[in-house]
């Protein structure tokens, strides 16, 4: 069985269908109709409902974390041990919730369809704001609390203005009264077991350490891995497929460290992307740019560094980054653990090095080098929430003119995020001169020969690889040039 908090009423679920989302368990198995299903895909925000859980704060105490999540790629047995709040939970003894009466007062509201997911990301990002934090800095926080979140009908000045009101203007709420009580609760429910949900046909079973995991998946050798879910859970919302076994690791809770040593971070596998950026911008500025422009706040939230890498998505952003900066990954069966390159790791479209009930444990991402300069960059029809057309990441060093070592990688440009071994070679070695650069660029179209599709066609893909080394050459030799990150069609 699995048990969650629904706001503040205990909830215990034992055969219920492990591929129903939280969405359809709102609406379909509670009858609670406030969240809506607008693209079934993690795009629209119309979904949002917030989720929290018990942390640990820095002064060594237990606090709740409340983050907004797609309820349309959230399956219900990730829920085990938390809470979850929908737009139905913020009206307390009658009256409109601030961040509710914030919507109304700045007029902006809307048709009531997209609003509720509005509503809701807006009362994750006020529980995660501070007094202290500046007008300029609340205008961050919402745009990128609300890039998820999509709206047909009229522009988002009067939205923005309402995320403004509820953050400056904040009130304790029934959640912050309630929150020893909450805690308390949640404590009571912190699961001691390997836990299931069983339909008879479907399962899905929920460990609690790497050694369980490994245990249970070398039993069930066929299950689906669901860390996040965000990509997973479109073969069912999309595809409509059955999944007949699943294992979720969000509950293990060694897959979720992120840990410093002198020169590497070892992070996790099912480690949020949300929790990965702090420590990548820190060792990486870019890296940490182009996470915020991964998808959607709520997909950060959710989606998990492993996860991104495991899918082996050939258009996945983060492995093109990770490749240049010379990442390994563990991975584990039973016992035993083996390293890679994750260069090595891809095989092929969606092929990936790993074996029958092996598992990616962790990423070891090499700290900075002051004498190698890496930049990240992403093309893309829009500049939030949009898939790449192509992904590229250099990290050069350069010595007394002349390159020594040079790692450069994309994505969108094969099957697989992929080095660029006739470019690499173009560049070691040579003058660090926009000759060497055009040479490096030529070598490119050896390197790869990219598909057309919706999104770019082959010509544009190769053309838009060789202007980005170019760009990075050029930020090299001024960099007080501020262009990183932010190219889009």
């Amino acid at each position: 069985m699995i048990q969650f908090l629904l706001n503040q009423e205990l909830k215990t679920e034992h055969a219920l269908d492990p591929n129903m989302t939280v969405l359809n368990y709102l609406r379909e198995h509670l009858h609670k109709s406030g969240t809506k299903e607008g693209c079934a895909s993690g795009d629209c925000g119309a979904c949002t409902v917030v989720v929290g859980e018990l942390t640990n704060a820095a002064d060594g105490h237990e606090r709740l974390s409340y983050r907004s999540l797609n309820a349309c790629l959230t399956f219900v047995a990730s829920l085990h041990g938390k809470q979850l709040i929908s737009v139905e939970d913020l009206k307390h003894q009658g009256q409109l919730h601030s961040v509710q009466k914030a919507m109304v007062d700045c007029h902006g509201s809307q048709c009531g369809f997209c609003t509720p997911g509005f509503v809701m990301s807006l009362f994750a990002l006020q529980k995660n704001s501070t007094h202290a934090a500046t007008p300029h800095q609340v205008q961050h926080q919402a745009h990128e609390a609300l890039a998820g979140n999509l709206c047909r009908c009229t522009g988002y000045r009067p939205i923005l203005a309402a995320a403004e009101q509820a953050c400056s203007q904040r009130q304790p709420d029934q959640f912050d009264e309630r929150e020893a009580q909450t805690i308390a609760r949640l404590k009571a429910i912190t699961p001691t077991q390997t836990a299931e949900l069983n339909s008879g046909d479907k399962r899905c079973l929920v460990p609690l350490t790497i050694a369980d995991l490994a245990e249970v998946y070398d039993a069930y050798p066929h299950a689906r891995l669901l860390a996040g879910g965000t990509d997973l859970a479109l073969e069912v919302t999309q595809l409509h497929r059955a999944l007949p076994v699943m294992i979720y690791l969000g509950n293990v809770a060694e897959l979720k460290k992120i840990e410093h040593f002198d020169e590497r971070i070892e992070i996790g596998a099912a480690t949020a992307l949300t929790d990965c950026y702090s420590a990548l911008k820190a060792q990486y500025p870019d890296f940490g740019e182009l996470l915020q422009r991964f998808a959607s706040l709520q997909i950060r939230n959710q989606g998990t560094l492993g996860g991104n890498i495991g899918n082996a998505s050939p258009i996945g952003d983060s492995p093109p980054l990770l490749i240049a900066l010379g990442a390994t990954i563990v991975l584990r069966k039973g016992s035993k653990t083996r390293e890679m390159a994750l260069e090595d790791f891809f095989i092929d479209y969606r092929v990936t090095a790993r074996q029958e009930s092996e598992f990616i444990e962790k990423i070891i991402v090499p700290k900075a080098n002051a004498n190698q300069v890496f930049r990240a960059y992403k093309v893309s029809k829009r500049l939030d929430d949009d898939i790449s057309a192509v992904c590229a990441a250099f990290r050069v060093q350069v010595e007394n003119g002349s390159v020594v070592d040079a790692r450069a990688a994309f994505g969108g440009m094969a099957a697989i995020p992929k080095r660029a071994a006739a470019c690499e070679q173009a560049l070691i070695g040579s003058p660090w001169t926009w000759a060497t650069v055009e040479r490096a660029c030529a070598a490119l179209a050896q390197d790869f020969s990219p598909l057309s599709d919706f999104r770019a066609s082959k010509e544009y893909r190769l053309l838009s690889a060789q202007n980005l080394l170019r760009k990075y050459f050029i930020e090299l030799q001024t960099p007080h040039i501020e262009t990183r990150v932010t190219a889009y069609v």
